[in-house]
């Protein structure tokens, strides 16, 4: 099996059972992808035409705010899903941009593809149904966690969801993310320490 490949099989065998039959002809349309560092994956303004597992590397997914300013909304990395689900599942245009944050491989699911197994995989609606509620969960507690923690509770979440993520992403991303500023965030910073 393509190595590409292996990791995303892992992962869709976590959500559904697939046998090899529909493995062979649902992998066989699966595109990889390679971006570099700061490249665009998806710009806020178009239909997001992908859902993107993060093969390698890390992807940043945001938005900016009403006085124009970029805020982090969620940061994806190895073996995990990004996507603008809303845009992807309405066809219509994201008000996210997804950016990769170092050189990444991704594998792509093309719409086609997804809606494609919806029909010909046993268990492809049920993939499409997981998938979903996945990010419904994340925006969930993303708003809940802005509402009912405090940044240093939220800096300790953070740290427990991405392990290393004050390495891989510049600190100012990080405080957009946590919805602090970057001197809040450096404050934080030192009190753990």
């Amino acid at each position: 099996m393509n190595s590409n490949l292996s990791k995303i099989k892992i992962a869709i065998q976590s959500l559904i059972e697939i046998n090899s039959k529909e493995w062979e002809y649902y992998s066989a349309m699966f595109n990889t992808r390679q971006y570099k560092k700061k490249e665009v994956l998806l710009q806020s303004g178009k239909i997001c035409d992908n859902i993107f597992f993060i093969d390698k590397g890390l992807l940043r997914i945001f938005f900016m705010d009403k006085d124009g300013n970029e805020s982090t909304f969620y940061f994806s990395q190895e073996n995990d899903f990004a996507v603008d689900y809303e845009s992807f599942l309405n066809r219509t245009p994201s008000n996210y941009t997804i950016e990769a944050m170092e050189d990444t491989q991704v594998v792509l699911m093309s719409y086609k593809m997804v809606v494609d197994g919806y029909k010909k995989l046993r268990s492809g609606e049920k993939l499409g149904r997981l998938l979903s509620e996945k990010y419904f969960i994340i925006f969930s507690r993303k708003i809940q966690n802005i509402y009912t923690k405090t940044p240093y509770e939220r800096y300790e979440l953070m740290n427990a969801q991405f392990p290393n993520i004050r390495q891989r992403v510049p600190q100012h991303y990080i405080a957009s993310y946590l919805n602090i500023s970057s001197v809040h965030l450096s404050r934080l910073i030192n009190k753990k320490n």
